[in-house]
């Protein structure tokens, strides 16, 4: 299993170069418009995970992977855990960037703000991910990325019922969590993870190549 993390490890690291630049174009950007980049490392290690997917669809990799010994089980475990360790590296890398932005900027780090924001989109995208992933094991990456357009797209159109018709206050929501709901979603995030990755586990043992 550790192999197949180091595979998965070895593709993103092919994407490294286009990930900076990115990184560096929002920074510059944050120097001119005070934009909040925390969210974007978070955001970049989806974009990153996909790839491997695609390589592996591209490259058929997955009919030579159930070959090896537990093949199947292991393919889904390193997927999993090799996401957890990109989400890990993008949120020290979302504090580290978003703290040397206001030291250069010479301003007051708002810890308590800064942590809330940083956990909120990382937990966030792990649920993203968490969604996504059984749909990767079971259609394929590229259906899924039609799956996920017409997900979004719900999402939006129902978010923004609730916003303008509902008059749901989000400033208040994200204040709410910000105080009082940071355990629960960690501990709401874990779950979700957790049944996503037994249930893309039961259906990769079963799919057929």
């Amino acid at each position: 299993m550790i192999g197949l993390i180091k595979k998965d490890l070895l593709l993103i690291k092919s994407n490294i170069k286009l990930l900076g630049t990115i990184l560096v174009f929002y920074i510059l950007l944050t120097f001119e418009n005070e934009m909040n980049i925390s969210f974007l490392p978070a955001f970049l290690s989806v974009w990153l995970m996909f790839s491997t997917f695609s390589y592996d669809e591209y490259n058929k990799w997955d009919s030579y992977a159930i070959t090896l010994p537990n093949g199947r089980k292991n393919t889904v475990r390193a997927k999993y855990l090799t996401t957890i360790i990109l989400i890990l590296i993008t949120t020290f890398i979302s504090i580290l960037v978003t703290f040397l932005i206001l030291m250069i900027q010479n301003k007051a780090i708002p810890y308590n703000e800064l942590i809330t924001s940083v956990l909120i989109s990382t937990l966030t995208i792990t649920c993203i991910e968490s969604f996504i992933y059984p749909f990767i094991f079971k259609f394929g990456i590229e259906k899924t990325r039609i799956i996920l357009f017409g997900v979004l797209f719900v999402i939006g159109f129902i978010g923004g019922i609730l916003i303008y018709q509902v008059n749901l206050n989000v400033p208040s929501l994200i204040n709410f969590l910000a105080k009082y709901g940071r355990i629960l979603f960690v501990i709401l995030t874990i779950v979700i993870l957790f049944l996503s990755y037994k249930i893309s586990e039961k259906i990769y043992l079963k799919k057929e190549f």
